[in-house]
């Protein structure tokens, strides 16, 4: 900072222009503000200046509605934009989520004839694609007559985002050619919708199909689906892989390594995942291993790492308190969960949320106290959803309240009217009271509405695939060898059991 301190001060006492590298160096060194200046004394201001600027800021945190005024300059003083100008101005219209602004600047890009620009076209439309326009957004991708990966990749993104993996499947069978941000935009939608299974089928089948290397934003998009499906063994080769390329370092990759393993319960990694993570850990890191810590019965360990956090001067956030309160309802813990979901407001002022209201009424539930569960529930601020009616409800099987138990599966046959398991649930609760009429009158109501029980489902990992089964499915490629395997079992067991059984007769006084 000092040297470009001397070269603008040796320029203004000598008369020099120096203006473009200066602004550069300073913009090497993230000093905005500074260029700033030295831009608006400038005696000859260029394009490529006004362009260098609002790149800045374009791409800063903070202050990013200074692309616009710039721009304003810039066409007052008669400095007609170029391509890259509108590149720049649409990415800030995305991070200021300022469609009005966007639209706006489509217009002045057209008159500009900048149309044909492949790059500003697809920085236009995946600006479109981020703000939820995706009508708009689908619209210029149609009538542009060239098309690059970007353009295929924006748009389809922009589907992933807002939950429509069927119009970016769509596009992704179509696109003449993929690079990795095409597999991972659809891995990663696939992912952040939940549909965990085609996010790791697409994820092998880039492996298998393609020559394309998966890279960091790859490894934490997929290690999210390996965590929820328990698919361990895939879950080992990603951190192998991301360690071998120098992509453990990345704290997002680090994080979803982490997370993998405390989901799938090995606890013990994860700890040392933790541990290896080390100072760079953010809240992500802290609130991952106290959920698994939670969510496998290590309630008192989840409970002092919390402790630990707030000594290392790391502020709890929402997810934090769902970590915690699972920890308090997995050990038990009323009296802790009722100080720890009170400090969320007064101590931190964190709002509750639907799930911090939905542990405390598990917690309540499993420790038998209903009636002040039923309490939490007509106290809440908002309206409470079939989780946490479906809370009340277990905890009424367990406890066998059947008039909370008609309160709560009532509200659950409202909000899911297509769920048997809430009907089967009622049903075992006056059955075990003896109350038969009950029994019969909810079957008679599921026979009426066609309600039927779904079939459950089952993942193993092997060989680093994942095989789905239902009961006597038969749809699984591999299913005769299968069968004719468990057949080879039953009859092993039915022999050794015959060989183990006594005679009759057999005298076993001694």
């Amino acid at each position: 900072m000092n040297q470009v301190k001397q070269i603008h001060g040796y320029t203004l006492r000598n008369g020099i222009d120096n203006t473009k590298i200066i602004i550069e160096k300073l913009l090497e060194i993230r000093n905005l503000n500074y260029a700033h200046v030295v831009f608006q004394h400038a005696p000859k201001p260029t394009l490529f200046l006004y362009n260098k600027l609002i790149q800045a800021y374009s791409s800063h945190g903070q202050n990013q509605h200074q692309c616009f005024s710039l721009y304003s300059q810039m066409r007052l003083h008669g400095y007609p934009p170029n391509q890259h100008t509108f590149n720049f101005l649409f990415s800030a219209c995305t991070s200021l989520s300022t469609l009005s602004l966007g639209q706006m600047l489509h217009a002045h890009f057209i008159k500009s004839g900048f149309e044909p620009d492949v790059f500003a076209a697809t920085a236009l439309l995946d600006m479109y694609a981020k703000l939820g326009t995706l009508g708009l957004a689908r619209q210029l991708f149609d009538e542009m007559a060239v098309r690059e990966i970007p353009t295929w990749n924006a748009m389809m993104a922009g589907y992933a985002r807002f939950g429509d993996m069927e119009g970016a499947l769509e596009l992704f069978r179509l696109m003449p050619s993929r690079n990795v941000v095409s597999w991972t935009a659809m891995i990663s939608g696939y992912s952040q919708n939940k549909q965990y299974e085609k996010a790791l089928g697409l994820f092998l089948r880039m492996e298998q199909e393609t020559e394309i290397m998966p890279n960091e934003v790859t490894l934490a998009s997929i290690l999210p689906a390996c965590a929820n499906l328990g698919a361990l063994e895939i879950g080992q080769r990603i951190e192998a892989y991301a360690r071998k390329h120098g992509f453990f370092k990345n704290l997002y990759v680090s994080n979803a390594i982490l997370e993998m393993y405390a989901k799938c319960g090995k606890i013990d990694v994860a700890w040392r995942v933790f541990d290896e993570i080390g100072s760079s850990r953010n809240l992500c890191s802290w609130n991952s291993m106290i959920m698994g810590l939670a969510v496998h019965g290590q309630c008192r360990k989840a409970l002092e790492l919390y402790d630990q956090m707030l000594k290392e001067g790391i502020s709890p956030d929402d997810v934090t308190f769902v970590g915690l309160l699972l920890a308090c309802t997995h050990g038990g813990m009323v009296e802790k969960g009722r100080h720890i979901f009170k400090s969320m407001a007064t101590c931190f002022h964190i709002i509750p949320k639907l799930e911090h209201y939905g542990c405390m009424v598990d917690l309540l539930g499993r420790a038998g106290q209903l009636s002040e569960a039923y309490e939490v529930i007509q106290s809440m601020p908002m309206k409470p959803d079939s989780v946490i009616w479906g809370a009340l409800l277990g905890a009424c099987s367990f406890h066998g309240n059947i008039e909370l138990a008609e309160i709560a599966a009532e509200s659950l046959f409202a909000l899911e009217p297509w769920n048997p398991g809430n009907y089967v649930i009622l049903s075992n609760i006056y059955a075990s009271a003896g109350q038969w009429d009950g029994v019969a009158k909810l079957r008679k109501v599921m026979k009426g509405s066609q309600i039927t029980k779904a079939a459950g489902h089952s993942f193993i990992e092997e060989g680093g695939q994942l095989h789905k089964f239902i009961v006597e499915d038969r749809s699984h490629p591999q299913s005769y060898e299968i069968f004719a395997l468990l057949d080879g079992v039953y009859e092993m067991i039915k022999l050794n059991r015959s060989a183990f059984e006594c005679p009759l007769d057999l005298d076993l006084s001694d």
